[in-house]
């Protein structure tokens, strides 16, 4: 195995309309294990069993990085870091007093999914440890760049790391039959802002995409986010 690098995590929940999937990543080193989301609450048996497939423990997890404050990202984050103590949580300033509980956060999830997450608490006082900012190189899997993505939150972040020349768009784009789009109109509250946020990613040499909600993307990735981005939002 590599030294440094991007694994891909998929959880699932069952509701009556079907599985809904989602995808927090992995970026593992030497020094550090830093989880990328955390799915939806209630689940952090699923993720242990994810990260053991991929050869690791929850034990060994140093910290946590959050692309934004929406539940189905930070929603095992209390019980991680209250059933396993120590690790650093990372998000960006603009995110941050949602998360942490100053504010109610922007979003709710779908009935059907309370009705299995409710009694897991999404936030329970002060937790980010430390705060991201356009452009920071963190040394995690092997060196990653935050790109600040706003507009389907305030605080929303994407990742670029170099040596794979991988993106991970948080839910900046998704995936959906097979297809690149962008964000998810229904849950991006300022879509024009969250559309011009994908001009960013024209700075970087992007060969895979790894979207939370539909996987991973590969082919023309650059060329495919710029039409989506020139497109604008389709109402």
């Amino acid at each position: 195995m590599k030294k440094s690098g991007v694994i891909s995590l998929e959880l699932g929940i069952e509701l009556p309309q079907g599985m809904w999937t989602f995808t927090p990543s992995l970026l593992y080193s030497e020094d550090e294990l830093i989880l990328v989301d955390t799915g939806v609450a209630g689940m952090v048996q699923e993720v242990s069993s994810k990260l053991k497939e991929a050869g690791y423990s929850i034990e060994q997890l140093t910290g946590i990085l959050l692309t934004h404050q929406d539940p189905d990202h930070i929603g095992n984050l209390t019980e991680i870091i209250k059933t396993y103590p120590g690790k650093k949580v990372y998000a960006h300033a603009a995110d941050r007093p949602y998360i942490d509980g100053e504010l109610p956060l922007l979003k709710q999830m779908p009935p059907t999914v309370q009705l299995k997450t409710s009694h897991f608490p999404l936030v329970s006082g002060a937790v980010v440890t430390d705060t991201v900012e356009d452009g920071d190189e963190l040394a995690f899997g092997g060196g990653v760049i935050v790109i600040e993505t706003p507009g389907h939150t305030p605080g929303h972040i994407s990742l670029y790391q170099p040596a794979s020349k991988t993106l991970i768009a948080g839910d900046a784009m998704l995936i959906r039959g097979g297809q690149l789009q962008g964000p998810n109109p229904v849950q991006t509250p300022d879509l024009k802002q969250a559309y011009e946020s994908l001009s960013k990613f024209a700075a970087y040499d992007i060969e895979k995409i790894l979207c939370y909600h539909g996987g991973w993307y590969e082919g023309n990735v650059n060329e495919r986010i710029a039409e989506i981005a020139a497109a604008g939002p389709q109402e």
